[in-house]
């Protein structure tokens, strides 16, 4: 059976816990009451709480400061308050329990030493029943946080592990239901290569794989992400800024319980640059379950001036687990605006951009690369009137959010290469933000 978690604040449980369904007319008109529940466990909250302050975790999915969980996989979720004090190990996790009258008590208080709480997971780990408690604390003012590993199958919390990480990841590497954990840590010195370990639950214990150097130090990774590779191997991505403003990311499997990094055949290249301010980073852009890899290609500009407003398509395509490549889409991405444009490969090398403002003209090359002729201009419309913009001049509307629209115009009869009012409203997409680590 499938272990749940919810989360939900303190404030909150009284609206979740109240009882009965049958109501008057003035205890409709009336401010609810809590229930007995809930105020049973918020008294076992208050007392436990003396000297304490609540620390919500910092990142991740669980940023509140009273969660829930069934731990221990009997049925029944554990209340854990997550709380700062002055001792020398000043960060608190409350956990409490309901009995079967109804109260409830406080069970377990694990301490630790740390500034802050900085992400809070539950993950199925070591196989047995409950869920795994995923702990990252800020320790100091350094790259480094500490994280640990907490098992409840016994009744009790055990630790799993304890060890320091820049960045983490639970994922499943190894095909099963039980996650693994992965670390990105410092190399040697502030200078040196991160390196990569993982973290397996193995024989009654987690065992640590042999240490994989990645290609940048680890102040320099700015995104670890998990996918798979054309040929269905899991795998993580881990992507690292370099002092030219390029993405490079390092592909790693687990091959017969090593971790190993995947070499590109034949790639053009090993550096990905930033669109602008923005970094591209590998991403299952097609949504197939399959991790596509970023190249980026010039288009070749309208006049010798235009190199200020040089724009690119991108190439994406997926590797296997022996580096070989395979052609998934081409796109032109738009980060500032927040859109993309997926492109038909047969002609994206006589396809060339240009930019004015929030404006973006496509033209086509002739074979000779002598004469470009205008296709579609892409709009985004912001201001009070862009409901009348979107359709005026043979405009059609593509997409539309909250404070924009997004309109398209076609500027010639391009129906022999299959470009037509449907072609562009199938092909353009909004980019969504990766709220992990903030970047899109």
């Amino acid at each position: 059976m499938k272990k749940r978690v919810s989360v939900l604040l303190v404030f909150l449980l009284s609206a979740l816990l109240l009882s009965g369904c049958a109501r008057t007319i003035e205890e409709l008109y009336s401010p609810p009451k809590r229930s007995e529940e809930y105020n049973k466990l918020q008294s076992a909250i208050d007392i436990a709480m003396a000297g304490l302050e609540y620390a919500a975790p910092l990142t991740g999915e669980n940023q509140q400061a009273v969660q829930m969980a069934d731990l221990d996989g009997n049925g029944t979720e554990e209340y854990l308050v997550f709380a700062r004090g002055n001792s020398d190990n000043p960060l608190q996790i409350l956990l409490f329990s309901q009995l079967e009258d109804g109260d409830v008590v406080i069970s377990e208080v694990i301490s630790s030493d740390g500034s802050a709480f900085d992400l809070v997971q539950y993950e199925e780990i070591d196989g047995k029943p409950g869920l795994e408690l995923v702990v990252g604390r800020q320790v100091s003012d350094q790259l480094m946080g500490s994280v640990c590993v907490y098992s409840f199958s016994s009744g009790r919390a055990e630790r799993l592990v304890n060890a320091g990480y820049s960045k983490l990841l639970t994922l499943d590497l190894g095909g099963s239901t039980q996650k693994e954990l992965l670390l990105i840590q410092r190399g040697e010195s502030d200078l040196a290569n991160a390196v990569a370990v993982l973290y397996r639950y193995r024989n009654k214990s987690m065992v640590r794989s042999l240490e994989v150097e990645l290609s940048r130090p680890a102040n320099s990774v700015k995104r670890v992400a998990a996918g798979k590779l054309q040929c269905g191997t899991p795998a993580v991505c881990v992507s690292s800024s370099t002092e030219e403003s390029s993405i490079r990311t390092d592909i790693m499997i687990l091959n017969d319980d090593r971790l190993m990094k995947i070499y590109v055949r034949d790639a053009a290249h090993e550096t990905v640059p930033a669109l602008g301010n923005y970094y591209v980073y590998p991403d299952d852009t097609d949504e197939d379950g399959i991790m596509e890899i970023p190249s980026l290609i010039p288009v070749q500009p309208l006049s010798a001036l235009w190199n200020a407003d040089e724009q690119y398509l991108i190439r994406w395509y997926s590797v296997d687990s022996a580096g070989k490549q395979t052609d998934k889409l081409y796109s032109f991405h738009n980060y500032a605006d927040g859109w993309y444009l997926e492109l038909d490969s047969a002609w994206t090398d006589r396809l060339t951009v240009s930019k004015v403002g929030s404006t973006y003209a496509f033209y086509m090359w002739d074979n000779q690369f002598e004469e470009a002729t205008p296709v579609f201009t892409i709009y985004a419309l912001s201001g009070s009137n862009r409901e009348t913009q979107a359709t005026d001049d043979v405009r059609f509307i593509l997409q539309s959010s909250p404070d924009v629209i997004f309109a398209a115009r076609l500027e010639a009869d391009m129906s022999k290469y299959g470009i037509d009012e449907n072609y562009l409203k199938n092909s353009f997409h909004l980019i969504h933000q990766e709220w992990k680590s903030g970047e899109m």
